[in-house]
């Protein structure tokens, strides 16, 4: 069987393993870490891997049998034996002496045809005493052949320099392409899908003829997980090379969020659809989500958000902007207004972002704060935060006239990249209903009964 034989079928059971697959030639070379033009030689039979381990994690990737991959080792020895053999056949072989002869003219110039059977032989010259007689039309002299051995061992010479040349292109990573008299082409990790580079054709693979013999690597766990590229680590996920199933960045900042927070710790008010002798008395502050949650509680008039936010690391995180999203609107809740206080105040207002969800557009607007007739300067964006510096804002959102269902937006930057985190409640959305027209009332701790509030 000729070597293009065995390298053909090598390459038909690649591209039958192949074409099981959902996967482009682009897709299986990232997830081998080699070019998309190595891997479309390999498959077409322009090129045979110097090693089996690319082609073991190729046959894994197409889901080959057992008695495939055994078929796919067996192939691949075959193909790389045959691509060592040389073109011919046959070595050639250099005169050893003045005395060696051969069937074949060396001594004519191109073009000449020898008398063969003719009788015709040259007559020795005074410097051709010792020439020996070969076939008619073969008589050389000692210059004569010396002349025709250096020219052989000069041609020789630079043929083995042309099949070290070449085997040792099959020694480069596979992951880099050709190179033509412009410069290297193939730097570019993707190519198309025929196996063009960047306009230089697919190079053949040869591997010298010193390369190891197939017994030496013939297992195929052998050197697993080595293609002969050199170890990559594998790209990011935000980078267009990235594997397909590469986990994404982790997002470089993390959050908590308490959206059932009071006025200064005691005011707030909650729309419950029960009759009073049907609700329980107020909650501690720390129990009001418990509380709200059993009774199907919804914010009345405005939601507090206590937003936390820092870094997971040292490295700087920068805040940018703090959006509001508005999910729905509707009529307000149905139920009584219920205040969780009988009035309460404080000398410290903290700064916070004030957000009107009657708006059609509501924005986070941020408001100063006052600690004792100290100004509080108002929060703006950017803003930087780190593991060691955490930063807490305080988000307001009010309503008149709906049931508004809302969330944040929360825009960071950080070493290049950027991003943006929901915030929300646990998943759902912030929920703030109007009290405008609804009873209100608030709790009389004497008689541990709820009251009409007056006013």
């Amino acid at each position: 069987m000729s070597a293009q034989d065995e390298v053909t079928q090598f390459a038909a059971l690649l591209r039958e393993l192949k074409g099981r697959t959902d996967r482009s030639y682009g897709q299986l070379a990232r997830r081998l870490q080699m070019n998309t033009s190595t891997l479309h030689r390999y498959c077409a039979g322009d090129a045979v891997p110097v090693d089996f381990a690319p082609v073991e994690r190729f046959a894994a990737l197409c889901g080959a049998t057992d008695a495939e991959r055994l078929q796919l080792h067996r192939l691949w020895l075959r193909a790389a034996e045959a691509r060592r053999r040389p073109r011919g056949g046959e070595t050639p072989e250099t005169p050893q002496g003045p005395e060696a002869s051969s069937g074949t003219s060396e001594g004519e110039q191109p073009g000449s045809s020898p008398a063969i059977g003719s009788g015709h032989s040259e007559e020795p010259g005074p410097d051709d005493t010792h020439a020996v007689s070969g076939p008619v039309g073969h008589n050389r002299g000692p210059s004569r052949g010396r002349w025709r051995r250096k020219r052989v061992v000069v041609a020789g010479a630079a043929m083995c320099a042309v099949l070290a040349t070449v085997g040792s292109l099959s020694f480069l990573p596979e992951d880099r392409g050709t190179v033509s008299g412009s410069g290297a082409v193939g730097a570019a990790e993707e190519t198309d899908e025929s196996g063009a580079g960047n306009g230089a054709g697919p190079a053949r693979s040869v591997a010298p003829t010193g390369s190891p013999s197939p017994s030496k690597v013939s297992s195929p766990s052998a050197r697993h997980g080595d293609n002969g590229t050199a170890s990559r680590a594998p790209a990011p996920a935000d980078s267009p090379t990235a594997p397909d199933n590469a986990p994404a960045a982790p997002v470089p900042l993390t959050w908590s969020v308490d959206d059932h927070a009071w006025a200064y710790g005691c005011g707030h008010d909650y729309v419950v659809a029960k009759p009073p002798a049907q609700v329980p008395p107020p909650p501690a502050p720390q129990d009001a989500r418990t509380w709200a949650a059993t009774q199907s509680a919804v914010h009345g008039k405005e939601t507090l958000v206590e937003l936390s936010v820092q870094g997971t690391s040292d490295t700087a995180v920068v805040l940018t902007a703090l959006r509001v999203r508005v999910a729905g609107r509707s009529a307000p809740a149905p139920g009584n207004a219920y205040a969780m206080d009988q009035g309460c105040g404080g000398a410290l207002t903290p700064r916070y972002f004030d957000v009107d969800l009657d708006k059609d557009r509501p924005i986070a607007r941020a408001v100063a704060g006052n600690d004792a007739g100290t100004p509080m300067p108002a929060v703006r964006m950017p803003y930087r935060v780190s593991a060691t510096d955490p930063e807490v804002l305080m988000i307001t959102a009010r309503t008149e006239g709906c049931d508004c269902r809302w969330h944040l937006e929360l825009d960071w930057s950080s070493q290049g990249r950027t991003g943006t985190v929901r915030i929300d409640d646990r998943g759902r959305p912030f929920r703030t209903s109007a009290v405008a027209g609804l009873p209100h009332y608030e709790y009389d701790t004497l008689n541990r009964t709820w009251r009409a509030r007056s006013g």
